[in-house]
């Protein structure tokens, strides 16, 4: 049996398709209801039933707080594997992984990238951080819910290798920013300057997605990306560059950009708002 707790915006998806892919029964665990209900499937009564149940159990969860306390309550029986989807610190993915060996319980950073969109039709990119053999594990199982999945090393290395990659995201997104912003006060058709990007070295992921959709359309809706979750990435990906005495300028303005957003009450809508509140 598997199991899958957190079934949130982007644990819904993925919940749907392992239950409809990998042939097997899910045991779901969420404190709201309405994500089980609309999955249709067997609804765990606690954390320690799913830990007694299941010999593979998702997470996708918030942050390190929410991690840390399920993972604790889980009580994973010995020979079972916990896959923490979300995106944490390295340190936190570090500890569980020496606390799960401790117990005999394999244990897998492996946060996953893209979009809400992706997640649905399961081709999410996933970055995980285990030893060889837990990779061979469970690869199978990621591969339902992703179609690019990356070994990335030892434990730690899935959280590491994600933070670096929002840390560059979240860049891209903020030089969007000031290309449309700049091309609006410069009388330039935003839909235009950004189709000749994709056809030269400006292109880029960032650009066909959170440009193109989000940017240009001024769609920034709540229970997508949010403000307040790229914060939290960020300052994971900071955090990280403290510890090996980096210091990342880019990053931190790309920090303070989304503060300001923030502060102008906008923490809840998707990240890219931050154009909003540009120059202020």
């Amino acid at each position: 049996m598997i199991g899958f707790v957190g079934l949130g915006v982007m644990g819904e998806p993925m919940c749907r398709n392992l239950a409809a892919k990998c042939g097997e029964q899910i045991l779901g665990y969420d404190v709201n209801p309405s994500p089980l209900a609309r999955l249709r499937v067997e609804a765990a009564t606690s954390l320690a039933e799913m830990g007694e149940r299941c010999d593979t159990v998702f997470l996708s969860l918030p942050g390190v707080d929410e991690v840390s306390a399920v993972s604790a309550a889980l009580a994973a029986r010995t020979g079972s594997c916990i896959v923490d989807l979300s995106t944490t610190t390295v340190a936190l993915a570090r500890e569980l992984h020496a606390r799960c060996a401790a117990r005999g319980v394999d244990f897998a950073d492996a946060p996953v990238a893209r979009t809400r969109a992706a997640a649905e039709s399961g081709t999410l990119a996933v970055m995980v951080g285990a030893s060889e053999k837990v990779f061979t594990r469970i690869r199978p199982l990621l591969a339902h819910i992703g179609t690019d999945i990356t070994h990335c090393g030892g434990p730690g290395a899935g959280q590491a290798t994600k933070l670096i990659n929002n840390m560059v995201l979240f860049q891209n997104v903020m030089a969007l920013a000031e290309a449309v912003t700049l091309a609006r006060k410069a009388g330039l058709s935003p839909q235009r300057l950004f189709e000749a990007l994709t056809t030269g070295s400006a292109d880029s992921f960032a650009l066909r997605n959170h440009g193109m959709k989000a940017l240009l359309r001024e769609e920034f809706p709540e229970r997508a990306y949010s403000v307040e979750y790229a914060l939290k990435d960020l300052g994971y990906a900071l955090d990280l560059a403290k510890e090996t005495a980096l210091e990342l300028r880019g990053a931190q303005n790309a920090r303070a950009a989304l503060e300001r957003a923030k502060r102008a009450g906008h923490g809840g809508k998707y990240f890219p708002v931050l154009v909003k509140t540009l120059g202020s």
